[in-house]
This record gives C-alpha cells, structure tokens and sequence, in this order.
C-alpha cells in the first residue's frame, strides 16, 4: 500500500449501469461509482467530476466492495442462548420481540434512564436523526451519546465558544491550495485519508508552505516545509507560545480584531505568560523553530490552521483548540477569503452524525436541548409535548462507564467500543454486566459477540441515505445492490421496535421520508438543512449542497402549521471567494428562492449573538496523567494506512490485512537500546489501566520519550486497553493521544488487562 491516492477502475462503458455513490469510510466521503463486475461481484470505478477526491481512492476505498459479501459479514439474527450462553440463529421476529420485552421489563422495573443507546457517527443522517427520536420519545431515555464524541468533540466545543458554531471546515477543500500557508495540527492525512493529500501537496506546488505538527515524523510531516515535533499533550503551550511571539513581534491584526472579535485583552494577558523559552522547555520544540513557524504564518497574505486528533483528543482538547482559532483570530486568518481555523472532521459522517440528535446534549439541527424554543420546535415536529422530551444525559464514556450500574441495558448501533473506547477491558467489563445488550451491526465485531442478540443490517451500497462531509456538504449515498435476504436496514430495525413498543407511527422504513421530517426538524436551526431535498443531491454530478441551506420562506413547515424556515443569520457568506461578491448571505431569501448553501462561513459576520468571534483565554496545563519513575514513557496513538478505526469493518477484507496485518509498538532506537529491544521482538507496553503486547517497530522517526501504537485491533495487541480515560471538561473528550507507559520486553507470549483478557475471545456470557 501506498500512502498516496490511486485512482480507481476508470468509468465503465455506458451498456454496464454506473450507481454514483461515496466511499464508506472516512469524512471525505470521496466520490465513486458501483457497477456489477465480473462474475456478479460489485466493483468500484472513479467518479472523476466529484470534486473532493477527482476520482482518487485510497486502498480502503477501493476495496470497500469486500464487504458485501456474505463470507464476512452477517446475514442472519442472532440470539443468545439461556442454556449454553452463546449466540445462535434466530428469526427476525423473535429477535426484535426479546429486545423490546428487555426494553419493557428494564424500563419498567428501573426507570427510563436505565435504558441507554450508543449510536455512531458512521451512521447516516437520516439513521442519526430516527436513533435519538427514538431514545427520546420511544424509550423516554436521556441516556443516549455516540462514538462521535471519541473524535471531533473538543473541536466542536471550541468552534462553538469561538464561532457560535461548529462545522468542521467553514471553507471547501479546494480553497487550501490557493491560501498561502497551513499549520496542519495533529494529521497524518497521508494515511488516514490519502486523498486529501493532494490538497498540501498542490498548496506547495503553488508556493504556498506547509508547516506540520506532529510527535512523529510521519509520512505527511515527510512533505512539510517545517516539521514541529512537540512531546505529546503539548500542543496548548505550542500555540500559546507561537501567540506570544506574534503579540511580541507586532503581527496582531488590530484592525480585525477591533472589528470583528471580542475578548482580546484577556486572551491576550493568558498567552503572555508563555514566552518561547518556557514553552521550549515544556514542548521540546526549538525557539528558532517557533520564530520560523510565526514568519511562514504572518508573512504569508492568507494562511490557516487545521486541526485532527492529536491536539482534540486530549483532557485539554477545547482549550487546545481555543488556542489556535486565538492564533488565527489575533492575526486576521478568519472570516475572510482562503484564511480560517478547520477541523479534519474523521469518522464517515462524522460531522452529521453530531448535528442531528444522537449526541446527549442535543435535538435536531444543531439545537441545544436546554433551549425550551428548540424542545419546542422539535416537539411540534415529533408530535409530543415538549416537556415529555428528557434533559441531556451522560457522554459517551460516561454512559458506557454507567453500564451494569444505573444503566441496565443497551441499544448500540453502528460502533465497536470493546476496542475503540479508552481504558477498553474496563469498557467491555461493564458491556458484560449488563442486563441486556442488542447490537445492530454489519460484522460481528468484538462488542457484538458480547450481545444478547445482535441485529444484521444493511450497508453502504445497500441503502440509501444522507452524509454529510468534513466541509459540510450534504451528499446522497445510493443504494446500488440489494441486501442478503436475511439483512434489514438500521430504519427498519427502529420501526420494528418503536411499534412493539406502542409507537407505530412516527418511524418511517423509507430514508428519504426520514430526511424529509428531518429537514422540518433541523429548520432555523444552526445546521439548517430544511432548503436540502433529495431531488437537489441528485442534480448535476451530485456535488452536495453546504449547509446551512435554508428552505424559502413558507415551504416547509413544523408539524404544528407554523413556519419551520426561521430568517437566516447570514453567516453563510454564501459562495463568495477571495476578490469576488457575496452570492447569498447565508439569509432564509425571498420566498420561491433557492437558497444556494454555504460553501463558506463566516465572510460577513461570525454566528455569535453580536456576530463577533469571541477569543477565549487559556492557559496551559499538565496531561492528567505525566511520567513519573514507574511509568517514564509517553503513550501516544493513532491510524494505519490499511486499517479504520476499530477495524470491525478493514480486518475482514484480506488485502488491506495483508498491508497492515497486526499491530505494533513505534519507538526510538535510543529507547530500544535502554531496554534491549530488537526490532521485530516482542515488547509489553503496561500503563495504569492494562497491558499491551506487540512487536516492536526501531525507527527514528518518533520522539525518543515516546511511544506510538495503532488502535485498530483487539486481543493482546489493543491500545486502548492502555489508554486514559480522562475526560475534557467541557467536550467530555477522553485523553486518547497521551498517557504514561512503561516498557518491558516479553519473553514468550501472553498479555493481561485489567477486566480480564484481549477482547471478546468465544463471547460466552450468560444469557438474560
């Protein structure tokens, strides 16, 4: 495998049908095209005029069509057994019949709060939307979140605090070749997705720079102009210190910042405390090395920042965040053409998947769920009364640590936590406690060999549905082959269950009619999709439409006969690039106008009550947890090329297997030589939380106080048994990307773990 994109098959002659469609894996949902290959399988050719990815895939794209088949993924529903403990065959019928008996029984015997419900940002809009109205109005639970917050949360918060909004990037992809430099924070796109390498790699053809954070020097810090290696959790006083020397050296853009901001001075006072010798000391990175980065931002005419999971995935993650959007907002890189903060939003629809209502703390739509005008909107959507809509409850780890305690059973769709969650044994001891767990899913993944009954459902290619982009393009995936017979969609298995348990109205089985109650849900609200319609996604190449898109007055409308389409804030400064006029302002328009999306936010005004954006003062602190004489290593952890997040899905396809078969421990050869470690050997990496096993990788390309290791496998081999759970304070992010370690080599094989073993071995526990 190569960590740059190929293209795939080119279009296949016009006699052999092309269903136009996007990848199943990360935020970039890049374009493709699904036409029947040879000997009835499925195979993928480029979708060209698709301008994300221009016909490009990665090997994880292209071999997506792996998992249509009925070798590796599930095909009928499965039931665990009250005699043997172990899952078994079952009908559709009595296995959605046990779920709702167990639903009815714990509800009534412990309360609706005793019911939880784990969704994934996987997931699409309209099965995002359909989970958490029925968590909400079915089951009466506040106990809802989903694998999201594990990703982009803390980005959000701080897009939230600065902004009053949060979409991943305010800006299409296509405008970063043409800025001048990017700070590129915590991203290892050339792997995690290859085909927006293409983006840094044309921004430098174009004279722009390139400047990469990131303790490793990895493939894409390979490209950079300038390559900062901080030691891990460090990021906060790395940005603090880079405003330090633009507040010293007289780069601040006053005139913006008057202008267009608010709460400068405080922000202002919180850097100066972090000269360049103290923030040296805590960082690692050279002084000479901070002045060159601030030259290359402020000498550039426009310039950004782009974050991913290593400065988010923190205890610290918000605030972290806050720092460098104060970074660009005290230079004048925001709110105007080619300039601006963005999140490398992760997970498939990663950023719809927050905006519609699977997340604890929020309705449809973007809404609060504290706001009584949006429970008052939405309720009129769903039919309810307001005050029946629960508070917002736990966060995803919390909820997940609350298993077998207040929450006795689990509904869980579209995610894999027995290897995914931080501090995972200690996560699969609690799904063990349950009373109950049900698990919708494509695969057996490790969680759902846990389950009670697990549910086999649809995929990609096999429904159809809505996502939306790390650049806030709403996209129309199509259905192009049909299911196995024995395989139901995630909005079949929400109607099943709503009707058995009193609710047969209000949980429709066809997306598009999810879509349309979501777009009168959403309406007015901060991701407005009520101006977005089916028939719009499917014109021209199906580039998307940008929200927010609001509808034109009157043409769409709550359930209660009001007018769903409130008058627009005018953030979504339209399609205005740089030299050019605003083409809407992101306004409701006149009535019979269409309005056009925002493909960029923020040109005229920020989404703030005063439409300033606010600098918020930080400060930085410690990890939660730091090195000490026990554990004197840093742990940090992330992506391979071939393998996806959990691996549920990319484990089970045999060529990306071969690329990335196992997982390994990336350290220094300084370090290695402390310990006696041959490249290759085996090597123990134990943290407070579990122990960890896997070959040791000898490179140079890491700091030589830390240790890298993927997260994308279970067993012996899983990171994330390491990992620590603390949570950010106002993201309720754990901290993923630092935690201290210490390093043993292993003589023979075996590994333990706090909670017992490496995953869910022969998923034998007792039947409810």
């Amino acid at each position: 495998m190569h960590s740059t994109a190929t293209p795939a098959t080119p279009a296949t002659p016009a006699a052999r049908a092309v269903t136009a469609t996007h990848c199943p894996y990360c935020a970039l949902q890049c374009g493709m095209g699904l036409t029947a290959g040879p000997g009835g399988g499925v195979e993928v050719v480029e979708r060209a005029a698709f301008p994300v990815n221009r016909g490009a895939l990665c090997g994880k794209g292209r071999t997506a069509p792996a998992l249509l088949s009925s070798r590796v993924r599930l095909t009928e529903p499965l039931v665990r057994s009250r005699a043997t403990g172990k899952l078994a065959p079952t009908t559709w019928e009595d296995a959605l019949d046990r779920i709702a008996e167990e639903l009815t029984r714990v509800r009534t015997e412990h309360g609706a709060d005793a019911c939880g419900v784990f969704g994934g940002g996987g997931l699409t809009n309209e099965k995002a939307y359909l989970l958490g109205k029925f968590a909400r109005v079915v089951l009466g639970t506040s106990q809802i979140d989903y694998n999201g917050r594990f990703c982009m949360s803390s980005a959000a918060a701080a897009g939230q605090r600065a902004f009053g909004l949060d979409r991943g990037l305010p800006f299409p992809l296509e405008d970063i070749p043409r800025t001048g430099c990017v700070i590129l924070v915590g991203s290892n796109l050339a792997e995690t997705m290859p085909p927006a390498l293409r983006y840094l790699t044309e921004l430098r053809e174009n004279g722009g720079t390139l400047i990469v954070v990131d303790p490793r020097r990895t493939r894409t810090a390979e490209q950079a102009d300038l390559h900062l290696a901080p030691r891990p959790g460090t990021d906060l006083a790395l940005a603090l210190g880079l405003l330090y020397l633009v507040v010293a050296e007289g780069r601040t853009d006053e005139e913006f910042i008057e202008g267009r901001t608010s709460g400068w001075e405080e922000a202002r006072a919180a850097a100066m405390a972090h000269w360049p010798e103290h923030v040296e000391r805590i960082t690692g990175v050279p002084v000479p090395q901070l002045r060159e980065t601030v030259r290359m931002f402020c000498d550039a005419r426009t310039s950004m920042v782009l974050t991913a999971r290593g400065p988010e995935q923190q205890s610290k993650g918000t605030d972290t965040v806050g720092a460098w959007i104060n970074l660009c907002l005290a230079t004048g890189r925001a709110g105007r053409p080619l300039s601006g903060y963005g999140c490398l939003t992760g997970q498939g629809n990663g950023q719809g998947g927050r905006e519609h209502g699977q997340k604890a703390d929020q309705l449809p739509g973007y809404r609060k769920l504290t706001d009584p005008a949006a429970r008052a909107h939405v309720a009129a959507v769903w039919g309810v009364d307001p005050d029946a809509l629960p508070g917002p409850g736990r966060s995803a780890y919390e909820l997940l640590d609350a298993l077998g305690g207040d929450v006795r059973t689990l509904l869980l769709m579209g995610s894999n936590p027995v290897v995914s969650a931080p501090r995972a044994a200690h996560v699969e001891e609690r799904l063990r406690s349950l009373d109950f767990l049900a698990v919708a899913d494509v695969v057996l993944s490790e969680t759902a060999e846990l389950a009670d009954v697990v549910l086999p459902v649809t995929q990609w290619a096999e429904e159809t549905g809505t996502v939306t982009n790390l650049e806030g393009r709403v996209l129309l995936r199509r259905r192009a082959v049909s299911a196995p017979a024995g395989v139901r969609s995630d909005l079949e298995v929400l109607h099943g269950l709503a009707a058995r348990l009193g609710h047969g109205k209000g949980f429709p089985t066809d997306p598009e009619e999810v879509f349309e109650e979501l777009r009168r849900a959403s309406a007015g609200g901060p991701a407005d999709y009520s101006g977005i319609s089916y028939e719009r996604l499917e014109e021209g190449e199906g580039e998307g439409v940008f929200w927010p898109c609001p509808a034109p007055e009157g043409v769409t409308e709550g359930a209660d006969g009001s007018d769903g389409a409130e008058e627009g804030d005018g953030v979504g400064g339209g399609d205005r690039a740089e030299g050019g006029d605003v083409a809407g302002s992101g306004g409701g328009g006149g009535a019979g106008l269409v309005h056009p999306g925002s493909p960029r936010l923020f040109l005229d005004r920020f989404a703030t009550e005063d439409g300033r954006a606010r600098f918020v003062p930080v400060a930085h602190r410690a990890a939660a947890e730091e090195p000490d004489a026990e554990y004197p290593v840093l742990l940090t952890t992330g992506r391979v090329l071939a393998q996806y997040q959990s691996g549920a899905q990319t484990r089970r396809v045999d060529e990306l297997n071969a690329a990335a078969p196992g997982p390994f421990v990336e350290l220094h050869p300084r370090l290695a030589a402390r310990l006696g470690v041959a490249d290759g050997a085996a090597v123990a990496v134990v943290s407070r939380r579990g122990r960890a096993v896997a070959p040791a990788r000898v490179t140079s390309s890491i700091r030589s106080d830390t240790v890298f290791m993927p997260f994308h496998w279970p067993g012996e081999g899983r990171a994330n048994a390491l990992t620590n759970p603390a949570l950010d304070p106002v993201s309720r992010m754990p901290e993923f990307k630092v935690c201290a370690v210490r390093l043993e080599p292993v003589e023979g094989t075996g590994a333990g773990e706090d909670g017992g073993g490496g995953g869910a071995r022969d998923g034998v526990r007792p039947g409810p």
